[in-house]
């Protein structure tokens, strides 16, 4: 498993960004055309989408993919 994609406070950024634009998780998956499940995993660090999948959620989201999706550890692996 990759690594956990978390800010230094251990929150999500795509979690922060979603609640930012008030929306429920529900309503960004039916935006990027996911599951709610989906949605949670990726706000959990659980699941790791594919490039096209967070390029949707960033463009629903008005971020980037690396203000939302980078390994704030720096590490490259």
């Amino acid at each position: 498993m990759g690594p956990r994609i978390t800010d230094t406070n251990g929150t999500s950024p795509v979690r922060e960004r979603r609640r930012e634009r008030r929306l429920t998780q529900a309503e960004l998956a039916d935006q990027v055309g996911v599951s709610r499940h989906t949605i949670m995993a990726v706000e959990q660090g659980d699941y790791a989408p594919s490039v096209y999948l967070a390029l949707r959620i960033a463009r629903v989201l008005g971020g980037t993919v690396e203000e939302l999706f980078s390994n704030e550890t720096g590490d490259e692996k």
